[in-house]
């Protein structure tokens, strides 16, 4: 029997401490976000958030840089909080889940702390660094075509009584995710603005979540691919949008072309972030060289999205600005042609 994780939140004998949004909505709570940082805090890298000279005096920009966090990106804080939260019996059935490359390695990095057998669906055209170092942190792959890869997950899941941990649609993904904008607020506690890469919405849900409920006049921005603007699209007309995966897949940021936010996370964005704005493949290009040619950090093309938000901003805003540089799982090949400027 298909299976998803059950039970609250906050594990056994605790009350969720779900917050309700607008119409009733449960959101993710602080409590939810300072649960788990108590829970992940040992085992996640406490990244650095470092100041840069993309910004000016009056808007200096600063980037939380987990692209330095253990698997070369922010997905290991949700999934190790959410295979925290396994019960033994769906630990011994395994977790199950699709992932273009950041998620896949975290959960199956945390899958192997935990004893816990994991299986992740690729699409095939993920770069190569990303499937092998899924592999070798001990999980199963199993590629398919990107149009496939939720009816083939739900097949496995179906087939294995595997636990199902969505990317991003998932409450104790969000927490996890959250604990980034605690440490944003701790390191730079004068932000005035937050600009967040945004595919699924796990992570800008966390972040908005967070910074809300301690900072509610700090401004939260989601950044997205022009290419792949389904939240931006369905952020204007209020109501959420699927768009092709043939359409989203055009984009270079490979890790940001997840066809719609989740549901969860749309009730989240919704309810707390400010602003939702596109940004075009050469403006994450150059982005990406000035993270890592200006602030020396290296990072994907999907982690140089907010930076790009901010360096294309239309209007400034008066304070210090923080980017989200959420991964550097870069293929060498890559990476080179852009310093090189060939792309």
């Amino acid at each position: 029997m298909a299976t998803t994780r059950s039970g609250p939140l906050l594990g056994t004998g605790d009350e969720s401490l779900l917050e309700r949004g607008e119409a009733g909505q449960q959101l993710v709570s602080r409590l939810d976000i300072e649960a788990a940082a108590e829970r992940i805090g040992g085992s996640i890298r406490r990244t650095p958030t470092l100041s840069t000279q993309l910004g000016s005096d009056t808007e200096p920009l600063w980037i939380k840089a987990e692209c330095l966090q253990i698997g070369g990106a922010f997905k290991f804080r949700g999934a190790l909080n959410a295979i925290g939260l396994l019960t033994p019996d769906e630990r011994s059935r395994g977790v199950v889940t699709h992932s273009s490359g950041n998620h896949a390695q975290a959960l199956a990095r945390a899958a192997r702390l935990a004893g816990v057998a994991a299986t992740v669906v690729m699409p095939r055209e993920t770069p190569m660094v990303k499937q092998r170092a899924t592999q070798s942190q001990g999980a199963r792959v199993v590629l398919v075509d990107i149009a496939d890869r939720a009816a083939v997950t739900e097949r496995i899941r179906a087939e294995t009584g595997a636990v199902f941990i969505s990317p991003y649609d998932d409450p104790a993904i969000i927490a996890g995710q959250g604990t980034v904008g605690l440490e944003i607020l701790a390191d730079v506690p004068d932000v005035t603005t937050v600009y967040v890469p945004v595919s699924g919405g796990g992570l800008v849900s966390g972040i908005a979540a967070a910074i809300k409920s301690v900072a509610p006049e700090v401004r939260v921005i989601a950044v997205e691919p022009e290419l792949a603007g389904d939240l931006a699209a369905g952020f204007a007309s209020g109501q959420r949008v699927v768009w092709d995966t043939a359409k989203t897949g055009r984009t270079i940021a490979d890790g940001l072309r997840t066809p719609s936010v989740g549901e969860l996370n749309w009730r989240h964005i919704v309810a707390l972030v400010d602003d939702v704005v596109t940004v075009s493949e050469g403006a994450i290009l150059s982005a990406m060289r000035s993270v890592v040619l200006d602030a020396k950090v290296v990072c994907e093309p999907s982690g140089a999205v907010a930076v790009a938000g901010f360096l294309e901003r239309v209007e400034a805003s008066a304070g210090p600005a923080v980017a989200v540089v959420s991964g550097g799982n870069v293929d060498p090949d890559l990476l080179a042609d852009v310093l090189a400027g060939r792309l």
